[in-house]
């Protein structure tokens, strides 16, 4: 089984443009990210695909592996997807180029739920992670899932699911970590197919995959990430580095 690693770069950036190619501990956010995928030595091979020859200089400057995208994408997915249409592999694993802090552990959870997918039932894999705090579950920034009892994607969603009508202690909140895992077909399959009222209303590309019957397997993580989506992100960032 051939994994790899594809980090989706756009050099755009509606709230903090240019975010990938800031300085964090005297190396870019994208190259700390890449290099950072490298070191957890879980996969055949680690590319970036971007749109920016500003990125893809900087990646292919380092010595790494970078794919321009040759057309305009509404979404990670499709942009991968383009990237990876000639290539041999079996899964491919859609790591954020906005956090350089990589989780080896969560990663190596979504590569092992294929090699225990003896039937071939999984499409994707995706991580979760328990919120409590009821401004984290009432906020549409933090995706909620909600899943059956195999831990298969039932709905994802911006509004609160579910809904409490009742107040039950049991009931626990799942925020969507949005690293994906997918099975190279799966993903081509996304690329074909068109947007559905779902993933139009809420904006959520995975709607698309249930919309037309594709199976996630969410795993469990307490790892959530810190993303680098703000100048004060990248502040916390290099405290951290």
């Amino acid at each position: 089984m051939k994994v790899i690693a594809v980090i989706p770069a756009r050099y755009a950036s509606t709230r903090f443009p240019a975010k990938l190619m800031q300085d964090l501990g005297g190396k870019t956010v994208i190259t700390r990210t890449y290099e950072a995928a490298i070191n957890t030595n879980l996969f055949d091979d680690v590319f970036v695909v971007t749109d920016s020859d500003v990125i893809f200089n900087e990646i292919v400057s380092h010595g790494g592996k970078a794919i321009m995208s040759i057309k305009e994408h509404e979404s990670g997915s499709d942009r991968i997807a383009e990237a990876v249409y000639n290539l041999d592999v079996d899964i491919v694993i859609n790591v954020q180029g906005d956090e350089p802090f990589i989780d080896k552990d969560s990663l190596s959870k979504l590569i092992q739920v294929y090699k225990n997918d003896d039937k071939g039932e999984v499409d994707l894999a995706s991580l979760m992670s328990e919120i409590t705090d009821i401004q984290d579950i009432e906020n549409p920034n933090k995706v909620k899932v909600v899943v059956d009892q195999s831990g298969f994607a039932l709905y994802f969603s911006r509004s609160v699911i579910p809904y409490p009508r009742e107040k039950n202690p049991e009931v626990r909140y799942m925020q969507h970590v949005g690293i994906y895992a997918f099975r190279k077909q799966a993903l081509l399959d996304f690329y074909n197919l068109p947007m559905k009222s779902l993933e139009a209303s809420e904006k959520l590309e995975q709607l698309r995959y249930l919309e037309f019957g594709k199976r996630i397997k969410m795993v469990e993580t307490n790892h959530v990430g810190i993303g680098i989506d703000t100048p004060e992100d990248l502040e916390k960032a290099k405290s951290l580095f």
